[in-house]
């Protein structure tokens, strides 16, 4: 969903030479006296201009703030009240725990939802908790279940299978617990961006036929991590969605399981609809370029070099931000460009049109400076 291209608002005049010239033809009019420009009560006038000046600037801001375009903060909390969307909190990180017995039990063996697995080298500061209880039947010796992250945000994040395996609860007969998946889905707070997004989106909610908005929004309201969303019919009945996080990080199979869990709300989806949530497809690329700068600015090459990497750096980001988004060297390039480089000559990555189904994904990096060129 795109914004129009709408025209710049201004609900008020702030133009600053204009407003004090208008106070001090009033002033002259009422009192029929010509102020020099050194005159007292002209300094006085143009002293008032200018807390007018800011009085309409606030105005605007103001005005301009009732408008979701424009709207943030808690003021954008309200608009989204309004619509019947709140600010997804943070989320914390998830995995898929399996606990071992150290030998079969001829009873069912109990672990308490809440119990505690920290991360290998974490001192206990990460650790997850199981969400639900868990029952190891008698005569089995293993049982999985998911569990999350105690600190919500990214700080849960990239723990692979295996690295989640100290137990802080002691439970009688468990040998050994571990992560099967690799933990994922932590987000810090919902973003104004992304928050103005979904409360655009929020009327498409209201129909419950499963329309792809409707999907979409719902997909995105599982949690705050949950960057991009694509919804669409393979077939009669049946909806596959594909979910992209933060970061343009590929969800994992917790996070699949979670958006599943959501869209399985009758209120949501329509009871013919066979609802499939995927992974996208992955696209890896190589960026390799040579750069030089301009021998005028020869004083500048350490700090246009530094400009050079984060505008890489971003690139990257930018290009796995979104779902379907073509791999674009023009984009890089002007980026670079904008980082202070003369010329930018780009081996790799060449023009790649993706489908919504695919993501692109960074790979190697490698970048060299060519040195000083001429204008």
């Amino acid at each position: 969903m795109e914004y129009v291209d709408l025209p710049e608002i201004q609900f008020t005049q702030e133009e600053a030479a204009g407003i004090e010239q208008n106070v001090i033809t009033v002033y002259e009019g009422l009192t029929g006296r010509t102020l020099q420009p050194a005159d007292p009560v002209r300094l006085f006038l143009s002293s008032l201009a200018a807390i007018i000046v800011q009085q309409r600037v606030l105005i605007n801001q103001t005005a301009k703030g009732n408008l979701l375009r424009f709207a943030s903060g808690v003021l954008l909390d309200h608009m989204g009240a309004f619509q019947g969307s709140e600010r997804l909190d943070a989320a914390a990180a998830i995995t898929t725990l399996q606990f071992t017995l150290s030998i079969p039990l001829s009873s069912a063996t109990s672990i308490p939802a809440g119990t505690r697995v920290g991360a290998q080298g974490g001192d206990g500061s990460i650790y997850f908790a199981t969400s639900e209880y868990l029952e190891i039947p008698a005569g089995a010796t293993t049982g999985t279940v998911t569990a999350v992250c105690a600190t919500p945000g990214p700080s849960g994040n990239g723990f692979l299978p295996g690295q989640v395996n100290v137990l802080m609860d002691q439970l009688p007969f468990v040998q050994a617990v571990t992560n099967l998946t690799a933990s994922s889905g932590g987000a810090a707070e919902e973003s104004d961006a992304a928050y103005r997004e979904r409360i655009r989106a929020a009327p498409e909610s209201y129909s419950t036929a499963g329309p792809q908005g409707a999907y979409e929004f719902w997909a995105k309201s599982t949690s705050a991590a949950i960057l991009d969303v694509h919804a669409y019919s393979p077939a009669a009945g049946k909806v596959t969605i594909v979910p992209l996080l933060v970061g343009g990080q590929i969800p994992g199979q917790d996070v699949l399981d979670a958006v599943a869990e959501t869209l399985e709300d009758r209120g949501i989806r329509p009871l013919t609809d066979q609802v499939t949530v995927t992974a996208p497809t992955p696209v890896s690329y190589n960026t390799a370029l040579t750069y030089y700068i301009s021998r005028s600015r020869s004083a500048e090459v350490p700090g246009i070099q530094a400009a050079v990497s984060a505008a890489v750096a971003a690139y990257q980001l930018w290009q796995r931000s979104k779902l379907g988004r073509h791999i674009n060297p023009s984009e890089l390039i002007a980026r670079v460009m904008a980082a202070g480089a003369l010329r930018v000559v780009p081996t790799t990555p060449v023009y790649t049109a993706l489908t919504p189904l695919q993501v692109a994904q960074d790979g190697e990096t490698t970048i060299t400076y060519g040195g000083l060129a001429d204008d």
